[in-house]
């Protein structure tokens, strides 16, 4: 099959943000057709240094991601090949030996924190969604997750925060929402626009991708008013950022 018969939707946001959340509802409605490549698996490798050391790095860059074997299993997955994804344990800073087979499928959703930083990456992508949410919301779900599933403390949480995610979320991840076309709000919340994402999938599940030209959500009234959203965004990040200059 031409890679045309996958459409590929980009999902990013800051940490915390609950992105996961929207995949999850995705894959929900749809667990037979859907696939999922987890940007948090492509953490580069660091066998070579001890754990104390691994800690250290900075993980909140691009570059801490290996994006060329992320692409590659991109492109792959698009011409119906299965990949073997890496598999990335938190609690030790490092990839695990074995790998995880991931099947391709109709739809297959590219979720991560750099989802929308690459420019190779943005050329497979069909739709591009970013997830708003404020910084002191997504700071108190990350200080959860981590402590509660990755075995972090508390203080190691708020460290990292400072020095690293926050100052790495401003320089690249947030202005990589000039390149979504859709913006949403309030994250996995956002019964509005996680139903519009489900309705926009339906008909490439029903009739088949390359039958389906459906262009970027604008077929919803409701997603007007998240476009307006984003244009003002995109205005306001220009203009804000014009004037640091």
């Amino acid at each position: 099959m031409a890679d045309k018969s996958v459409y590929v939707i980009g999902i990013t946001g800051g940490t915390g943000c609950g992105k996961s959340k929207i995949v999850d509802k995705i894959v929900e409605k749809y667990p037979n057709d859907t696939t999922v490549l987890c940007m948090d698996n492509y953490y580069k490798e660091h066998h070579d240094i001890s754990l104390e050391e691994r800690a250290k790095l900075n993980y909140d860059t691009p570059d801490a991601i290996d994006m060329g074997l992320y692409i590659k299993h991109v492109i792959k997955l698009k011409n119906w090949l299965p990949v073997e994804s890496p598999i990335y344990d938190f609690k030790v800073h490092d990839r695990l030996e074995e790998t995880k087979t991931v099947q391709p499928n109709k739809i297959l959703i590219c979720e991560g924190l750099f989802a929308l930083c690459d420019e190779s990456l943005l050329e497979e992508l069909d739709a591009k969604i970013y997830v708003q949410v404020d910084a002191d919301e997504r700071i108190l779900r990350r200080l959860r997750r981590d402590v509660e599933e990755r075995g972090r403390t508390v203080d190691s949480v708020i460290t990292q925060y400072l020095e690293t995610v926050k100052p790495m979320h401003e320089r690249y991840i947030a202005p990589s929402k000039t390149n979504a076309n859709l913006l949403i709000p309030q994250g996995g919340f956002n019964k509005v626009a996680v139903n519009i994402i489900i309705d926009h999938i339906k008909p490439l599940i029903e009739q088949g991708v390359e039958s389906v030209n459906l262009g970027d959500f604008e077929e919803y009234e409701d997603v007007q008013l998240l476009y307006e959203m984003s244009e003002k965004y995109r205005q306001f990040y220009e203009y804000d950022h014009k004037e640091e200059k």
